[in-house]
């Protein structure tokens, strides 16, 4: 199935003592590009996170953020910078001296000033935080991916309308290639009696005159390799891998054979459907530059 490289998924859940979230985002971008936030410790979940979430996305610039908070403080201790502390008291009293201010700093005022008091949690056991952290963003990762399938088949569909819409814009073109070439002789044949004033016109002369006409804006060739792309375009939309870069490719030689198409025509009418076919052709980059 088709996914957009926009997507975003977010879950929560308590795990084994641990309160997780995680939240899952990500914008186009030509690669695999990851980031993350953790929190102040879990440095170690980052290349476990990254190496999982490339297992089903393959493009896009992805930022994970998570939350971790530990319910059960078993274990844990609070310790006291006395250093520090003294540091402080020292400021305190030094201060209350100068200023002529009463001197009535107690244990509890003292500990409300930064890093006097830290909590030292247990010793971390990183199979058990990565286990938890895992299955909630296993769970932000399904939500992240259907995001991005339910895009995904908006864009697909629309694709899928315009090249359609260039399909008949390319029957129109077969149609009217040929017709170009019989008027075109008619100017030419019209215009020579009119110079020879009733002198009999060389057949054989104006029938190398459309062959040469002929072959110089002949589109068959053209349009033959142009229905095939489009077909391939399709194949690709339906074929459930990551194919943007692939769709890219393919865009490119679509507008190819239609410079080509626009480079041989000189009827107005040719013209202006070559231009209504580049449009769509426009539309179609816009959008697969926004698929996985």
């Amino acid at each position: 199935m088709i996914r957009s490289m926009t997507g975003y998924g977010r879950s929560q859940d308590t795990v084994d003592g641990l309160s997780v979230v995680v939240e899952i985002k990500s914008v186009n971008h030509r690669f695999y590009e990851y980031s993350s936030r953790l929190p102040r410790g879990y440095g170690f979940l980052d290349d476990k996170l990254k190496t999982y979430l490339q297992q089903r996305i393959s493009r896009g610039k992805v930022d994970v953020y998570v939350q971790i908070h530990t319910l059960e403080t078993a274990g844990s201790e609070v310790v006291v910078d006395h250093g520090l502390a003294e540091s402080y008291l020292t400021a305190l009293r030094e201060l209350a001296q100068r200023y002529d201010l009463r001197e009535d700093v107690s244990a509890t005022v003292l500990s409300r000033y930064p890093d006097i008091l830290t909590v030292r949690q247990a010793q971390l056991d990183e199979d058990a935080v990565w286990a938890a952290v895992q299955q909630v963003t296993d769970e932000a990762l399904t939500r992240f991916v259907a995001m991005r399938e339910v895009e995904g088949a908006r864009m697909r569909q629309d694709v899928l309308s315009r090249a359609d819409t260039i399909r008949q814009a390319v029957a129109v073109v077969e149609q009217r290639s040929p017709e170009t070439v019989r008027e075109h002789m008619e100017k030419v044949e019209n215009r020579m009696r009119e110079l020879l004033a009733g002198v009999p016109v060389d057949e054989a002369r104006l029938l190398n005159e459309a062959a040469v006409y002929a072959d110089k804006v002949a589109v068959a060739e053209e349009t033959v390799r142009l229905r095939s792309h489009l077909d391939q375009l399709e194949q690709l939309l339906d074929s459930g891998e990551a194919v943007g870069r692939k769709l890219d490719f393919l865009v490119q030689e679509i507008n190819r054979e239609t410079n080509t198409i626009g480079s041989k025509c000189s009827d107005l009418e040719l013209t202006r459907i070559v231009v209504d076919i580049k449009a769509e052709i426009e539309k179609i980059r816009e959008q697969i530059q926004n698929i996985e």
